[in-house]
């Protein structure tokens, strides 16, 4: 299906439902690309906190919950408050686009920032470290 049609389909519903154990990836990135919030129970593993790094980088971590009934209880408040959710889908249209989420240019840079500075350990002989960009 072509992407277009593809994320046209997310514009129909209201809420994701990122589930544990295995949360959404491409799936959730393409709902919040849509508009389409999505609301995630971040695990202790990565393939269970890529959905909660997605809304941080769109700047929505109030989606994210910790545990399986915080998760159900903000289902729940969001599916009876169509006001929240239509503020929060203002949002994703408002902010979404020049979020680093979506700035591809800025990701490019950011990226070539980090093998910047890690080449530049390496050449000076410094061990590996976090490196934030």
């Amino acid at each position: 299906m072509p992407r277009d049609e593809h994320l046209a389909r997310h514009r129909l519903a209201d809420l994701f439902l990122d589930t544990l154990p295995y949360n959404a990836h491409t799936t959730a990135s393409d709902a919040l690309w849509a508009g389409l919030p999505v609301l995630t129970c971040m695990g202790a593993s990565f393939a269970s906190r890529v959905a909660a790094s997605l809304l941080d980088a769109v700047g929505l971590p109030e989606l994210v919950t910790s545990t399986q009934a915080a998760f159900e209880a903000r289902a729940i408040a969001l599916a009876h408050d169509p006001a929240q959710l239509a503020g929060l889908r203002e949002r994703l249209r408002n902010q979404g686009p020049q979020s680093p989420l979506f700035d591809t240019p800025r990701f490019a840079r950011d990226i070539e920032s980090a093998f910047v500075t890690m080449q530049d350990r390496r050449q000076k002989g410094l061990p590996p470290e976090v490196i934030d960009v």
